[in-house]
């Protein structure tokens, strides 16, 4: 697989520098369709199934487990189904013939596509933290000292720093 550095350079490569797919795939020893792909893709986008698994034994079978999972819902946590005792009552009452895992893992996949997700807040990065400086001396000459006051762009709350001439700002709070 190839890494993020790769894909960069390769980006850098034809983007900015101007070098033709072709030139890029020789300079970095990689397909041509592989620099299509780069140039696609800003990083590596890992594996993509083209169809979900095909589950010949469990097929048949997908809508009883999916009925009671939804009828466990209702219940109480202690009285709800575990994947092996959804296993058993597919083998006692239905005639399943597969294994144990491949109703574990198709019974986890459900319970994780059925929990509730929550989204955290974002807040996009402006363009520049915004400054105001405050001179603390009116007179028209060079502050000793001076305060300012700094917007942070990914959250929006405002902070002050303080600080003299010969040294960096140091904020007031953190």
């Amino acid at each position: 697989m190839k890494g993020v550095e790769l894909y960069g350079q390769v980006r850098h490569a034809v983007v900015i520098e101007g070098l033709s797919r072709r030139e890029a795939a020789r300079r970095f020893g990689v397909d041509p369709r592989t620099v299509a792909k780069m140039l696609v893709f800003s990083v590596p986008p890992g594996y993509r199934r083209s169809r979900p698994p095909a589950r010949p034994k469990l097929g048949p079978f997908v809508g009883i487990i999916d009925r009671i999972l939804e009828d466990d819902k209702s219940r109480p946590a202690k009285q709800r189904h575990t994947s092996k005792r959804i296993f058993e009552r597919l083998r006692a009452e239905h005639g399943y013939g597969g294994g144990l895992t491949i109703v574990k893992d198709y019974v986890l996949l459900q319970r994780q596509r059925q929990r509730e997700m929550f989204v955290p807040l974002r807040h996009d990065p402006g363009p520049e933290p915004v400054c105001r400086p405050f001179a603390l001396d009116v007179e028209g000459r060079i502050p000793a000292a001076f305060q300012d006051e700094v917007r942070l762009v990914t959250s929006g709350t405002v902070r002050r720093a303080t600080g003299l001439l010969t040294q960096e700002m140091v904020p007031d709070t953190i």
